[in-house]
């Protein structure tokens, strides 16, 4: 079970102080600070952590046009298709489905076929009837 503490918090901007006081050091309001009962521990979330440390960073907005990724076709018209024209160089790709659909039956045919080319990919599976992996 977390381990409950304490924590004072400005409502005003949000700094956060181990004890009360009647004014908040960091923004300089006056009685803006109130008891706050918090889980601690780990994966208590981002309220225990302090908001005083850190810093702003601003965000650049993109613009122009971006380029597509090149994509490393396979020859199989459905896995091109539902991989947005090929795989992309460097990426993962997760495949899920319900049992029994063809998923490991797929990959198995394009290794066998030689779909991937010069390409080198590697397959880790999990599932009810255990776990591997495989290169093709």
């Amino acid at each position: 079970m977390a381990k409950r503490s304490l924590s004072f918090v400005c409502q005003s901007c949000g700094a956060t102080t181990l004890k009360w006081a009647g004014r908040c050091e960091s923004c300089g309001e006056w009685n803006t600070i109130q008891e706050e009962q918090q889980a601690g521990g780990i994966g208590a979330g981002p309220k225990t952590a302090s908001r005083s440390k850190g810093r702003v960073v601003p965000l650049v907005g993109l613009s122009g046009e971006t380029k597509e990724a090149p994509r490393i076709i396979t020859g199989v018209a459905e896995l091109d298709r539902v991989t947005g024209g090929g795989f992309v160089k460097g990426s993962a790709l997760l495949v899920g489905g319900d049992p029994g659909i063809g998923k490991s039956t797929s990959h198995s045919g394009q290794c066998a076929s030689g779909v991937s080319g010069t390409q080198h990919r590697l397959h880790l599976w999990r599932g009810s009837g255990g776990s591997g992996a495989a290169t093709c």
